[in-house]
């Protein structure tokens, strides 16, 4: 028996009725808000109409926006409207890596709030850390304005104040940054907050939070890319936080729009496919063969994978460069090839404060270009206990095995120090000293009186930065042997760098989670090391003792 066929519904004409496809529910849909395209597409048509890329290759042609930028920020910030036909969100964070046209996308925004929303008196600002990162907004869109014929005649472009104004309708647009977050009495129809992760704190952002309770329909939206302050007071890590919860649930807060793109720690970080999941202006603004360089650039350099994750991934980080992974560290666990005594030796010393560790660090270069590491440490006996409860670090057991020497009292005994380096030099061919200069003078002194060549290396980042590149690349081709050192390793886990424009490295104490004394004082010795006017045919040469 043939199964039944049912019917089409068919019209009074006869003929078969087609029917009409049900609408694609948003993501963002809850009760009580309707989406009106027609609200988004006005957004649209307004910055593709007026607004003229000012530089690059699109420089002179009307602004095209991409189809993120459209359907996924645009849309539903825009597109959403209550009962009344106001705008549903009120608050809005974004989060994309830099070069995905972040900028350029806010300058747009400025100026569409500033004459096309309709709103008469109304007040935009352009919000940043400081007035030079605010700026840059400012200037897209000052540059914007200059450009285009319809824009140029009807606002009014101030550069020394940073601000456009739009007479006909009695608005403008200026310029706020957190160094002036007292001011107060703004009514705010639009703030545009810029690299929300660089603000030192949250004054500034809860200052303009309700900077708009007058407005109807006011709208405060920051971009940003992800930052590495992950504490309670980093505002930034919170919007990225309320992104996530709102976006499981938006009936949760139906105001705050959230949108974050970026790769999650379960990604391949080196799969393209990643590369474009993060980046979704990636062929555009930015070449895929440039985002492949800096792949492999970040790939080989420790010191620039973690830049590299958050600028380019978008993907938190504990700070800007962790300089050595755990694993690479410890493939570098090796005894010295050859017996230490009569090598030349070249010697650091990072003097910490008198209640804390100090860390003398004895490097000996090898004919291959390898080094090894004899490392001594040195900390005040009174008051180890309560370091370690407080930082949880086991003291006691690495003054147990012989890893941290303590001198007598509640401060480092700089003498006892002093005679420590000297009783070593009697038996290893110490040639030079490298030393901080923070705090060695009488244990310099001491060392002069006895023979050795002191010599002060400043800790600026141009003379520490060919000796810190040193060490990263002896790490990454395992050429430096370092016996395991706990105390060694611990540091080199805290540790963390800054890099300049040009690429030059340092370490940096004020950014690095714990002490780093052991690797700033090996920095040092390879520095003389390195630079040693001695061929290194005659590191073997013995020392007469």
């Amino acid at each position: 028996m043939s199964p039944v066929k049912k019917n089409p519904i068919r019209s009074t004409s006869g003929s078969p009725t087609k029917r009409k496809p049900r609408a694609k529910r948003r993501p963002e849909a809850v009760p009580g808000y309707t989406f009106d395209k027609s609200r988004a597409d006005r957004v649209v048509k307004f910055i593709e109409t007026f607004c003229v890329m000012s530089k690059g290759e699109w420089a002179g042609e009307p602004m095209k926006l991409h189809p993120w930028q459209i359907h996924d920020i645009i849309e539903p910030m825009f597109g959403w409207v209550d009962s009344t036909g106001a705008r549903r969100y009120r608050t809005s964070a974004i989060f994309t890596p830099k070069k995905n046209g972040k900028s350029t996308l806010l300058s747009a925004l400025a100026l569409y709030f500033l004459i096309g929303d309709g709103e008469q008196g109304a007040e935009v600002w352009g919000a940043a850390c400081d007035r030079a990162q605010a700026g840059i907004i400012f200037r897209e869109a000052a540059a914007m304005v200059r450009a285009s014929p319809s824009l140029s005649r009807v606002i009014e472009v101030i550069d020394s104040t940073k601000t456009l104004i739009h007479k006909a309708s009695n608005s403008r647009y200026s310029v706020l940054s957190s160094d002036s977050w007292r001011a107060e009495g703004i009514n705010a129809s639009a703030v545009l907050l810029d690299e929300t992760h660089s603000q030192r704190d949250r004054r500034l952002y809860d200052a303009l939070r309700y900077a708009g309770a007058a407005r109807r329909q006011p709208m405060l939206c920051s971009i940003s890319t992800a930052g590495y302050d992950r504490t309670p007071s980093a505002i930034w890590w919170e919007l990225w936080q309320y992104c996530e919860r709102v976006g499981l649930d938006p009936k949760s807060d139906p105001t705050f729009f959230g949108k974050i793109y970026a790769a999650s720690i379960d990604d391949d970080f080196w799969d393209k496919k990643t590369w474009y999941k993060a980046n979704p202006s990636l062929g555009k603004c930015i070449s895929l063969r440039s985002f492949r360089a800096d792949a492999v650039e970040a790939k080989n350099s420790s010191s620039k994978l973690n830049a590299w994750l958050r600028y380019r991934l978008n993907v938190p980080t504990q700070s800007d460069t962790r300089w050595f992974k755990p694993e690479d560290w410890a493939a570098c666990n090796g005894t010295p090839l050859e017996p230490l005594h009569g090598r030349a030796c070249f010697a650091g010393i990072d003097m910490a404060d008198n209640l804390d560790i100090t860390a003398v660090v004895y490097s000996f270069p090898s004919v291959d270009g390898s080094y090894d590491l004899d490392c001594r440490f040195f900390v005040p006996e009174d008051g180890v206990a309560e370091r370690e409860k407080k930082d949880n670090i086991p003291y006691s057991q690495w003054i147990r095995d012989g890893w941290i020497t303590t001198t007598d009292g509640a401060r480092l005994d700089h003498e006892r120090l002093g005679a420590e380096i000297i009783e070593y030099s009697a038996r290893h061919n110490i040639r030079k000293i490298g030393v901080d200069p923070f705090n060695i003078g009488s244990v310099a002194t001491q060392l002069q009186r006895a023979g050795l060549e002191v010599q002060t290396i400043w800790q600026s980042i141009g003379s520490l930065t060919s000796p810190s590149k040193l060490l990263e690349g002896l790490v990454a081709s395992k050429k430096i042997r370092h016996g395991g050192n706990p105390v060694l390793a611990w540091m080199a886990g805290n540790v963390q760098v800054t890099t300049d424009s040009s690429g030059n490295i340092k370490p940096d104490k004020a950014k690095s989670t714990e002490k780093i004394d052991g690797i700033v004082a090996t920095i040092l010795g390879l520095a003389l090391a390195s630079t040693s006017d001695e061929s290194l045919t005659n590191v073997w040469e013995i020392h007469a003792i």
